[in-house]
Protein backbone atom coordinates (compact mmCIF):
# COMPACT_ATOMS: atom_id res chain seq x y z
CA UNK A 1 0.00 0.00 0.00
CA UNK A 2 1.10 3.33 -0.79
CA UNK A 3 0.84 6.35 1.32
CA UNK A 4 -0.84 8.28 -1.44
CA UNK A 5 -3.74 5.97 -1.45
CA UNK A 6 -4.71 6.75 2.13
CA UNK A 7 -7.17 9.56 2.36
CA UNK A 8 -6.54 11.92 5.06
CA UNK A 9 -9.16 13.71 6.97
CA UNK A 10 -8.59 17.37 7.68
CA UNK A 11 -8.04 18.21 11.36
CA UNK A 12 -10.08 21.06 12.74
CA UNK A 13 -8.47 23.45 15.25
CA UNK A 14 -9.69 23.40 18.84
CA UNK A 15 -11.49 26.60 19.81
CA UNK A 16 -11.50 27.50 23.49
CA UNK A 17 -14.76 28.15 25.20
CA UNK A 18 -15.68 31.77 25.64
CA UNK A 19 -16.13 33.03 29.17
CA UNK A 20 -19.01 35.31 29.86
CA UNK A 21 -17.86 38.93 29.97
CA UNK A 22 -18.53 41.08 32.98
CA UNK A 23 -20.93 43.83 32.60
CA UNK A 24 -19.67 47.28 33.53
CA UNK A 25 -21.90 49.35 35.72
CA UNK A 26 -21.58 53.06 36.56
CA UNK A 27 -20.59 53.96 40.14
CA UNK A 28 -23.33 55.78 41.89
CA UNK A 29 -21.24 57.21 44.71
CA UNK A 30 -17.47 57.30 45.41
CA UNK A 31 -15.89 54.58 47.51
CA UNK A 32 -15.40 55.41 51.17
CA UNK A 33 -11.78 56.30 51.90
CA UNK A 34 -10.37 54.99 55.11
CA UNK A 35 -9.23 57.63 57.55
CA UNK A 36 -5.46 57.40 58.19
CA UNK A 37 -4.71 56.28 61.71
CA UNK A 38 -3.35 58.97 63.99
CA UNK A 39 -1.09 56.51 65.81
CA UNK A 40 0.96 55.82 62.67
CA UNK A 41 1.51 59.52 62.09
CA UNK A 42 2.57 60.07 65.70
CA UNK A 43 5.03 57.16 65.58
CA UNK A 44 6.58 58.51 62.35
CA UNK A 45 6.84 62.04 63.78
CA UNK A 46 8.30 60.72 67.05
CA UNK A 47 10.88 58.68 65.14
CA UNK A 48 11.94 61.70 63.09
CA UNK A 49 12.29 63.79 66.26
CA UNK A 50 14.31 61.04 67.96
CA UNK A 51 16.68 60.84 64.98
CA UNK A 52 17.10 64.64 65.00
CA UNK A 53 17.76 64.68 68.76
CA UNK A 54 20.35 61.89 68.40
CA UNK A 55 22.16 63.82 65.66
CA UNK A 56 22.25 66.97 67.79
CA UNK A 57 23.53 65.03 70.81
CA UNK A 58 26.29 63.39 68.76
CA UNK A 59 27.27 66.75 67.28
CA UNK A 60 27.52 68.32 70.72
CA UNK A 61 29.53 65.40 72.06
CA UNK A 62 31.94 65.63 69.12
CA UNK A 63 32.32 69.37 69.62
CA UNK A 64 32.98 68.93 73.34
CA UNK A 65 35.57 66.24 72.60
CA UNK A 66 37.36 68.54 70.16
CA UNK A 67 37.60 71.28 72.82
CA UNK A 68 38.94 68.75 75.31
CA UNK A 69 41.47 67.53 72.76
CA UNK A 70 42.61 71.10 72.06
CA UNK A 71 43.05 71.73 75.80
CA UNK A 72 45.05 68.54 76.26
CA UNK A 73 47.22 69.37 73.24
CA UNK A 74 47.98 72.78 74.75
CA UNK A 75 48.93 71.16 78.06
CA UNK A 76 51.11 68.66 76.22
CA UNK A 77 52.98 71.48 74.44
CA UNK A 78 53.58 73.27 77.76
CA UNK A 79 54.81 70.07 79.40
CA UNK A 80 57.12 69.38 76.45
CA UNK A 81 58.61 72.87 76.81
CA UNK A 82 59.13 72.37 80.55
CA UNK A 83 60.67 68.93 79.98
CA UNK A 84 63.02 70.40 77.36
CA UNK A 85 64.05 73.21 79.74
CA UNK A 86 64.65 70.73 82.57
CA UNK A 87 66.68 68.49 80.25
CA UNK A 88 68.90 71.44 79.30
CA UNK A 89 69.33 72.33 82.96
CA UNK A 90 70.26 68.72 83.77
CA UNK A 91 72.76 68.68 80.90
CA UNK A 92 74.35 71.85 82.25
CA UNK A 93 74.51 70.54 85.82
CA UNK A 94 76.05 67.23 84.75
CA UNK A 95 78.81 68.89 82.70
CA UNK A 96 82.44 68.23 83.65
CA UNK A 97 82.98 71.88 84.63
CA UNK A 98 80.17 71.85 87.19
CA UNK A 99 81.23 68.47 88.55
CA UNK A 100 84.86 69.66 88.93
CA UNK A 101 83.76 72.88 90.66
CA UNK A 102 81.48 70.95 93.03
CA UNK A 103 84.25 68.43 93.80
CA UNK A 104 86.71 71.25 94.52
CA UNK A 105 84.12 72.96 96.72
CA UNK A 106 83.76 69.74 98.75
CA UNK A 107 87.54 69.57 99.23
CA UNK A 108 88.18 66.72 96.82
CA UNK A 109 91.55 66.63 95.07
CA UNK A 110 92.90 64.82 92.03
CA UNK A 111 94.66 61.59 92.94
CA UNK A 112 98.41 61.23 92.49
CA UNK A 113 99.98 58.43 90.53
CA UNK A 114 97.99 55.21 90.64
CA UNK A 115 99.02 52.09 92.54
CA UNK A 116 98.10 48.54 91.56
CA UNK A 117 97.65 45.42 93.67
CA UNK A 118 98.42 41.97 92.34
CA UNK A 119 95.99 39.54 93.93
CA UNK A 120 98.02 36.37 93.44
CA UNK A 121 100.79 37.34 95.84
CA UNK A 122 99.55 40.69 97.30
CA UNK A 123 102.37 42.76 95.78
CA UNK A 124 101.82 46.54 95.36
CA UNK A 125 103.10 48.25 92.21
CA UNK A 126 103.47 52.03 92.00
CA UNK A 127 104.42 54.74 94.47
CA UNK A 128 101.71 53.86 96.94
CA UNK A 129 101.54 57.44 98.16
CA UNK A 130 98.17 59.15 98.59
CA UNK A 131 97.18 62.39 96.98
CA UNK A 132 98.48 65.60 98.48
CA UNK A 133 95.92 67.98 99.94
CA UNK A 134 96.24 70.58 97.25
CA UNK A 135 94.50 70.07 93.94
CA UNK A 136 96.61 70.03 90.83
CA UNK A 137 93.64 70.88 88.59
CA UNK A 138 91.90 74.23 88.69
CA UNK A 139 88.45 73.84 87.05
CA UNK A 140 88.26 77.58 86.40
CA UNK A 141 91.87 77.94 85.32
CA UNK A 142 93.44 79.18 82.09
CA UNK A 143 92.62 76.08 80.00
CA UNK A 144 89.00 75.85 81.15
CA UNK A 145 86.32 76.08 78.51
CA UNK A 146 83.21 77.98 79.49
CA UNK A 147 79.88 76.18 79.34
CA UNK A 148 76.90 78.16 78.09
CA UNK A 149 74.48 75.69 79.70
CA UNK A 150 75.71 76.49 83.21
CA UNK A 151 73.34 78.89 84.88
CA UNK A 152 72.98 79.96 88.45
CA UNK A 153 70.64 77.57 90.24
CA UNK A 154 67.43 79.12 91.56
CA UNK A 155 67.34 79.97 95.26
CA UNK A 156 66.33 76.95 97.33
CA UNK A 157 63.70 78.82 99.33
CA UNK A 158 60.94 81.07 98.01
CA UNK A 159 61.66 84.79 98.20
CA UNK A 160 59.67 86.92 100.63
CA UNK A 161 57.85 90.00 99.38
CA UNK A 162 57.25 93.27 101.21
CA UNK A 163 53.83 92.14 102.44
CA UNK A 164 55.35 89.14 104.22
CA UNK A 165 54.00 86.57 101.78
CA UNK A 166 56.26 84.14 100.04
CA UNK A 167 56.46 84.04 96.29
CA UNK A 168 57.73 80.95 94.51
CA UNK A 169 60.55 81.56 92.02
CA UNK A 170 59.42 81.31 88.44
CA UNK A 171 61.37 79.77 85.64
CA UNK A 172 61.70 81.68 82.39
CA UNK A 173 59.96 79.61 79.74
CA UNK A 174 58.75 80.61 76.33
CA UNK A 175 55.14 81.79 76.38
CA UNK A 176 52.56 79.11 75.77
CA UNK A 177 50.71 79.33 72.49
CA UNK A 178 47.03 78.94 73.34
CA UNK A 179 45.39 81.32 70.89
CA UNK A 180 47.48 80.60 67.81
CA UNK A 181 50.81 82.12 66.84
CA UNK A 182 51.73 85.44 68.42
CA UNK A 183 51.74 88.40 66.08
CA UNK A 184 52.99 91.98 66.50
CA UNK A 185 50.49 94.70 67.36
CA UNK A 186 49.95 97.07 64.46
CA UNK A 187 48.04 100.31 64.19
Amino acid sequence: MSLNAVVRKPVQPVVPEKKPQRKLQPVTRPAVRRKPKLAYALVALGGALAIGAAQIALSLATTQDSFTLASLSSQQRELNLKAHALQEELTGLSSPQVLANNAAGLGMVVAGSPSYLRLSDGAVFGTGAGADWTSTVNPEGVGAVSNSLIVEPPPPLPAETDEGTTEAPTQDLPPSITDGLPSPATH
